[in-house]
């Protein structure tokens, strides 16, 4: 009877544990990701005095009208005809980890139906701006090109999501009081210079890069012409520097290394570094012998070249993020640096819960503790105006020194 009783018991624990992690699942996705209860529209009559009035610090000083984010990602999975994906690795349990990554992102975007995610997407981020009062400024909503190989074929296999040109030129055309277009084309493409030519004839300046999620060797020769095509329509380059970790690169992150991008710099063009290169390693390419190097090193390496004054930029999304926060003090510090820092917020990114952690920045002294209880309930109503705050809050440990207003306004040497 007890071997019986113990039988039972062994079975019952092994169909109960597994049904009590599935029935869990759901509060730890939303831990990890979109762990926000408030509702955008009423932090301003619902806010504490305390939070409403950091707000009201962070904004006091900026022009808004001028206010730009340089780092919004537009998503989708193609729902209302919209030409967007995400790949199918990503909307399986049979890949426990990519799907995770995917629940994760959806929560932190507001998506409860995959049948309206696009819709869904664009309307979240809408409340969030206006809720805000920020629509007045500019926010470059990014298309995602595809991953391509070398022969210039695509590689769907390795495309972790797609955003065409024409949903990011629809999107901006609905609602031109808070978005601008940042197209992206692969360089491998065979239509490449012919997109940049009807882009250009549409208005776009700038064009977005994930070179190791895509596949891109930013030094490769074969990039010259698609160079000298953005130079001649005057476009901006925006491009991943360091370690990608939001999206799957796997052997190819050696193509985030920052010093790949003097050629494009030697072309002529205006290159925006993303998240500055806060991440990573990468091969020292002026010393290889010396091994491998953190990738923000490499990044100001750029930033310090004469030859590059008023060519290469630094833009700071993502940079108080807990994987990327230690990097913070120096570009607090390196204020000769500022005119050429832009604001970026990544969103969604913002929105994910599990890197954003007030405590670790309090911990290190850049807020303190009643900066970070106002800034954790701005998070909770508004994950995207949270992100400018805690950045026009924060302050240098020793110094103090902050980032210019300059920073969160359209750059003059980027117009």
């Amino acid at each position: 009877m007890r071997r019986r009783r113990l039988l039972v018991t062994v079975f019952a624990a092994l169909i109960g544990l597994p049904l009590v992690l599935w029935l869990s699942l759901p509060l730890a996705i939303r831990s990890l990701g979109g762990a926000w209860d408030g509702v955008p529209g009423s932090f301003a009559t619902e806010g504490s005095p305390e939070a409403q009035g950091l707000v009201a610090a962070a904004l006091n000083g900026l022009d808004l009208q001028r206010y730009t984010d340089y780092h919004v990602h537009a998503l989708g999975l193609g729902a209302g005809g919209s030409g967007c994906f995400v790949n199918e690795e990503k909307l399986s349990w049979r890949h426990p980890w990519g799907h995770l990554q995917f629940e994760i992102y959806r929560s932190a975007a507001g998506i409860d139906e995959l049948a309206t995610a696009d819709e869904d997407y664009v309307d979240r981020l809408l409340e969030l701006v206006r809720a805000a009062g920020l629509g007045a400024g500019t926010h470059q909503l990014l298309a995602f090109d595809k991953h391509y190989l070398a022969d210039g074929q695509v590689d769907l296999g390795h495309t972790e999501f797609y955003v065409p040109n024409d949903y990011v030129l629809d999107l901006t055309a609905r609602y031109p009081d808070v978005f601008a277009p940042t197209a992206s084309v692969h360089p491998y493409r065979a239509d490449a210079l012919d997109e940049l030519d009807r882009l250009a004839a549409r208005g776009v300046r700038w064009i977005k890069w994930l070179p190791s999620a895509m596949g891109i060797d930013p030094a490769a020769e074969r990039c010259d012409a698609f160079y000298e095509r953005m130079a001649a329509h005057d476009m901006v380059l925006l491009t991943h520097g360091g370690e990608e970790q939001a999206v799957d690169a796997a052997e190819l992150q050696r193509l985030g290394n920052p010093l790949l991008l003097r050629r494009a710099l030697d072309s002529g063009l205006r290159v925006v570094v993303a998240h500055c290169a806060s991440l990573g390693t990468n091969v020292d390419l002026d010393d290889p012998a010396a091994g491998r190097v953190a990738s923000f090193d490499l990044f100001l390496r750029l930033m310090d070249d004469p030859r590059y004054e008023g060519r290469v930029f630094g833009e700071i999304s993502a940079v108080t993020q807990v994987n990327r926060m230690d990097v913070l003090a120096r570009l607090l510090e390196r204020e000769d640096l500022h005119e050429r820092l832009v604001h970026g917020s990544d969103y969604p990114l913002p929105a994910v819960n599990a890197v954003i952690w007030t405590s670790a920045l309090a911990r290190e002294g850049f807020l303190d503790e009643a900066e970070r209880d106002a800034l954790n309930e701005v998070y909770d109503a508004n994950p995207l105006l949270f992100d400018l705050v805690v950045k026009r809050t924060l302050r240098h440990p020793q110094t103090r020194a902050r980032f210019a207003a300059s920073v969160f306004t359209a750059n003059p040497l980027l117009e």
